[in-house]
């Protein structure tokens, strides 16, 4: 079992950047991915990024490439994601979740970001 605490977001202007982060508490396997998703107000939820988390290999969503950063810290079983030049489509509810290959078990609560000006 994995237990997921996501922290951060919160409100921004476009062009102003959030960091959110996931711990994940329970064991890690090298075999899992950590990933993002989000759901955006009347539209379903979509993948955004993800990171290996044995090899730190990472996908991310042509739409976030170049904006969004994902890292994990070993240590304390948690990913980041540094969310830059935010824009208005952004605005979602963001989800960590935890899996094997393309298959998420186990979910975060999600946390609020709202891009406006």
């Amino acid at each position: 079992q994995v237990q997921l605490d996501e922290t951060g977001g919160g409100a921004a202007q476009p062009g102003e950047s959030l960091r959110l982060s996931c711990s994940a508490s329970g064991r890690m396997w090298d075999t899992y991915n950590m990933g993002w998703f989000r759901r955006a107000p009347g539209k379903e939820r979509e993948f955004v990024v993800a990171i290996g988390w044995g090899d730190g290999h990472t996908e991310y969503r042509d739409s976030v490439k170049g904006r969004f950063f994902i890292s994990r810290d070993i240590a304390d079983n948690a990913v980041h994601l540094q969310m830059n030049n935010l824009k208005p489509e952004d605005t979602a509810i963001y989800y960590c979740a935890v899996g094997a290959g393309s298959v998420y078990a186990y979910w975060g609560q999600g946390t609020q970001v709202t891009v406006s000006s």
